[in-house]
């Protein structure tokens, strides 16, 4: 950087511009892919959201049947304990224990009953979150058919100007270093500061380019003699 400063404040001037220049032209190659990489970054990151989804989905199904496999073992055992009971009754020997064995067989036909009921119950839940799964797959599939042609135009025009793009950015590598490092600070954080990525501009109608306010009539004098 120590050559900066044998160069005189026009050259300063014209390699500044001349980066603008280079700068402005790699900007309009960025331009030519317009909004391409935010939407392929959107769409990438709403099928990984669907995706997220379908897994979560999934986990509940998978809960769900774990429920149901519970609850139809909870159903065989007391399927066997109520054959227990309906053959005990056949050897009691007074009322009271009739009536206990009666009771222990109304339990485990309810249950029965309640396990049907819970397993029905998870079933349709199941279908539900199928069909929930179904419409997730489908929102994807035509996610990713968008996704492909985007990703396809995206890279035409990348293949189209990558090349030129990196030449240019090689150039005001090399432009840059020969500006010091102070103006360069202010030019990088004017030109972050607009959309259009001007830092140097000309004057217009004795007013400055970018932002429109007027320069003095000393000041114009200056930048006309390159001062």
């Amino acid at each position: 950087m120590a050559a900066v400063k044998d160069f005189s404040v026009e050259e300063r001037l014209i390699t500044l511009i001349k980066v603008q220049k280079i700068e402005s032209k790699i900007d309009e190659i960025k331009k030519l892919r317009g909004e391409l990489p935010m939407e392929v970054k959107d769409l990438e990151d709403e099928v990984e959201g669907l995706n997220t989804r379908l897994n979560n989905i999934q986990t509940d199904v998978d809960g769900v049947t774990a429920f149901i496999e519970q609850r139809r073992q909870d159903q065989k055992d007391a399927a066997e304990m109520l054959k227990k009971y309906e053959k005990q009754q056949g050897s009691v020997k007074n009322s009271r224990e009739f009536e206990a064995i009666n009771k222990e067989i109304e339990i485990q036909e309810l249950e029965i009953k309640a396990c049907e009921k819970k397993i029905n119950d998870s079933n349709f839940d199941i279908q539900g979150k199928q069909t929930q799964m179904d419409d997730v797959k489908t929102r994807i599939d035509t996610i990713q058919d968008v996704l492909g042609i985007k990703k396809g135009e995206l890279e035409k025009i990348i293949a189209e100007t990558e090349r030129e793009e990196a030449d240019l950015v090689k150039k005001t590598n090399v432009a840059r270093e020969l500006v010091e490092p102070r103006i360069l600070a202010s030019y990088d954080r004017i030109r972050g500061s607009y959309k259009n990525g001007l830092a140097v501009v000309s004057v217009d109608r004795n007013s400055c380019g970018g932002c429109f306010n007027v320069i003095p009539p000393q000041r114009q004098a200056e930048i006309r003699l390159r001062k």
